[in-house]
């Protein structure tokens, strides 16, 4: 029987125990798990297991194994169920959002700590991230504390950032391999830009800081890239990229990544607030973007 969707359980270390207990699961909830294979990779392991559905409701299907291998008391291991039209793809597209997940930092707390209102923005970007507050309200709110920084700071935050482990080899094995790696961020094009041209990727969005004579006005210019700007920026690119919903993957951590997550064919929560990790289609609980390579179906070296 083909394989339709692949299961791809990792962790620090994958027991025996632990493999058994997903087969246990996989099979209660209608899926015949074909080829296996189990692989080590620097910080962690992972086993896939080619799934078909024994019933015809696929989707419904899915959706329960989802449920049912996230209630498992599988301790220290994150399984996904990732469909065939990704990880199989010959062109695929993956979009990432940035702070906190393309790189370990949230940009506007760095910027704030120049401002003396660090403990502030960091109380306010976690309730926007938690899904609490409106995410342009709360932007509008913590760039007006940055009113009066010299345009430098800039610069000196950029020397500051710091990719998440995995980062530089995702999108350098990805666009390798052919296919189209793209960040959206509800931070600022003054850091992404040169960012994105470093690593090369394929396409790039964040909010523009307002710059008048040196120094930051505490405002931003044009619309904000939120969550709905996030999923209009994933439609947009993976069409203009060629490539189908079907074959395309975003990964996120916080509320204002969930629609673009919701519009990928995988939705990765990475390290993410409770309420992004409840919804979202797969989750990286390691501080390790080598394992979205793994969910992609992308090869190592």
């Amino acid at each position: 029987m083909p394989s339709t969707f692949t299961a791809v359980s990792y962790g620090p270390t994958l027991p025996h125990a632990s493999l058994r207990q997903i087969r246990s699961v996989l099979a209660a909830n209608g899926f015949e798990v074909g080829a296996e294979s189990l692989e080590s990779h620097p910080g962690f392991d992972c086993a896939t297991f080619a799934l078909a559905s024994v019933g015809n409701d696929r989707g419904d299907a899915v959706a329960r194994l989802r449920a049912a291998l996230a209630a498992a008391p599988v301790e220290n291991v994150d399984i996904a169920v990732v469909p065939d039209t990704l990880r199989k793809a010959e062109r695929k597209f993956i979009i990432m959002d940035v702070d906190s997940t393309l790189i370990q930092q949230e940009v506007i707390e760095l910027l704030a700590s120049h401002a003396g209102t660090e403990a502030e923005v960091a109380k306010v970007t976690a309730a926007a991230m938690r899904g609490e507050l409106d995410f342009a309200q709360s932007l509008h709110h913590r760039v007006a504390t940055l009113a009066g920084l010299p345009e430098s700071v800039l610069a000196e935050v950029g020397r500051k950032v710091k990719l998440s482990v995995g980062a530089e080899r995702l999108v350098a094995r990805a666009k390798a391999a052919g296919h189209t790696v793209a960040a959206v961020s509800g931070g600022f094009s003054q850091i992404l830009a040169p960012l994105a041209a470093e690593l090369g990727l394929d396409f790039a969005l964040a909010n523009d800081l307002e710059i008048i004579d040196g120094r930051l006005t505490g405002k931003v210019s044009g619309a904000v890239v939120d969550r709905a700007a996030k999923a209009a920026s994933l439609r947009a690119w993976s069409a203009k990229a060629g490539i189908g919903q079907g074959a395309t993957m975003a990964i996120g951590d916080g509320a204002n990544d969930l629609d673009m997550m919701a519009a990928a064919a995988l939705g990765v929560a990475f390290n993410a607030k409770p309420a992004v990790r409840a919804v979202a289609d797969a989750q990286i609980n390691l501080p390790n973007l080598d394992v979205a390579l793994v969910l992609a179906g992308i090869p190592g070296e």
